[in-house]
């Protein structure tokens, strides 16, 4: 067994899919905080605005991996207004944390707003601009991370510029417009990322343990099985940097809106 090529494969596995997650999650997080904060004494109406799609699609999230992963849901509410702490909906849940399989469900649940909310747009992306969701696929699954990180990451970033070209059609408007109320509200709690923290070990585990019996193997599984990881790592890439953008220029119309306010 390659020690080596071992560990390497488990770091870009990690940083391919928890590291992406994080990372994106807490720009959009921090993006979001500023974006309504900027809004003042409107804060409240604004979020109630984003928050009729936004919510229902973060909690949903949650109560989903739940479901996945054989949490059972005690209590849940997708979108309530006028709650006394300000919460806009939260979902309970319990669990054995003697299993294993229940256990690793913790960081799914956790970082569920995140995940979802970009298959979610991919989903939709599918069903608006189809020829746009394959091409992109096509280029990012032949992308060559282990071999060539710096080209592949050229070839997401060229699919994600393509998206630009159908800026015309009311299918892109329609995208980008339900993926702001997503966007909006993909900020991870306290809580969340409180109960993701207590299913990273096993999640860990797990992949070291499959990497393990791969390499053991031998022919070549551990880096077949290493390139789906990225392949499927980038995909979500693609549509982080999607959700990334789109809270970039809200949170610069935030900024002019503040400013117009500040004149007034």
């Amino acid at each position: 067994m390659d020690f080596g090529n071992f560990i390497l494969s488990f770091l870009l596995q990690m940083a391919f899919t928890l590291g992406l997650i994080f990372l994106f999650g807490k720009a959009i997080a921090l993006c979001n905080g500023a974006f309504y904060r900027n809004f003042g004494t409107h804060a409240r109406a604004v979020c109630y605005v984003t928050g009729f799609i936004g919510t229902p699609v973060h909690e949903g999230a949650h109560a989903l991996m739940c479901l996945i992963f054989g949490h059972k849901i005690t209590e849940i509410k997708l979108f309530q207004i006028n709650s006394s702490d300000g919460t806009l909906g939260y979902v309970y849940h319990s669990y054995n944390p003697r299993n294993w399989w229940q256990k690793i469900g913790c960081l799914f649940i956790g970082i569920a707003p995140v995940l979802v909310g970009g298959l979610l747009l991919a989903g939709l992306l599918y069903l608006l601009l189809p020829d746009l969701f394959v091409s992109a696929a096509n280029d990012i699954v032949a992308a060559d991370f282990a071999g060539d990180f710096g080209g592949a990451l050229l070839t997401v970033l060229r699919s994600f510029a393509g998206m630009f070209s159908y800026i015309v059609t009311w299918q892109w408007w329609v995208f980008i417009l339900v993926g702001s109320f997503i966007a909006l509200h993909m900020t991870l709690s306290r809580e969340d990322v409180r109960g993701a923290l207590s299913g990273i070990v096993a999640y860990a585990t797990a992949f070291l343990v499959v990497d393990l019996v791969l390499a053991l193997v031998g022919g070549g599984l551990l880096s077949v099985f290493t390139g789906g990881v990225l392949a499927c790592g980038a995909f979500l890439l693609f549509f982080f940097c999607v959700f990334l953008v789109i809270s970039l220029v809200l949170l610069a119309i935030s900024y002019i809106v503040r400013a117009v306010r500040r004149r007034m």
